[in-house]
């Protein structure tokens, strides 16, 4: 699997459908990543949209150092490091959003889980960004400690002592929540 070049190269060449494709694909995991930057679900929604558009009208040439899902989130880092930097005015709070129950076989465990969501998500969101954002690769995300690495424009070593740091941090800040975790 080329990870999405291959649609990426057919975009390129005329075909439409090669960006439809990447859409589909990227756009739930990319704007998972691009939240835990922004804590704020909107503005992510927005630097991922942001990031399939200067790929559709800049077409910024992929020359496969790494893979193309790791060379797409490098560019939606870049571009949401950019609207931090302007947005640096005022903090904001994100709400958080539950996913609406969809099984109606087992309603209590799916509150239940959903309740963990929301626990999880406002930890994370009392975590430092780089925190969140390693977080967020290494474990939502499946990114490898090298390719986070070159998303976060990071080496290797201070991604793995940020990820040990950062599951420290998350797992105090559940604590304080009163959820314990034995996977921390």
């Amino acid at each position: 699997m080329d990870n999405g070049a291959s649609s990426y190269r057919r975009f390129l060449n005329g075909d439409d459908s090669g960006m439809i494709e990447l859409i589909r694909d990227y756009k739930d995991g990319l704007v998972l990543y691009l939240n835990s930057l922004t804590n704020n679900l909107d503005d992510a929604e927005d630097l991922m949209e942001d990031t399939f558009f200067k790929l559709a009208v800049k077409k910024p040439k992929f020359y496969g150092r790494s893979s193309f899902k790791t060379w797409l989130y490098a560019i939606g880092h870049n571009l949401a490091i950019d609207f931090l930097r302007k947005k640096s005015k005022i903090s904001e709070i994100s709400i958080y959003d539950c996913d609406k129950i969809a099984s109606h076989e087992d309603i209590e465990r799916n509150y239940i889980r959903e309740e963990q969501k929301i626990i999880i998500h406002k930890a994370l969101s009392h975590m430092k960004p780089e925190y969140r954002q390693v977080i967020c690769l290494i474990y939502f995300e499946e990114f490898d400690i090298q390719e986070t690495a070159k998303i976060m424009r990071k080496s290797k070593r201070q991604i793995s002592n940020m990820l040990y740091q950062a599951k420290n941090s998350l797992r105090r800040e559940l604590e304080k929540e009163g959820f314990i975790y034995a996977g921390l």
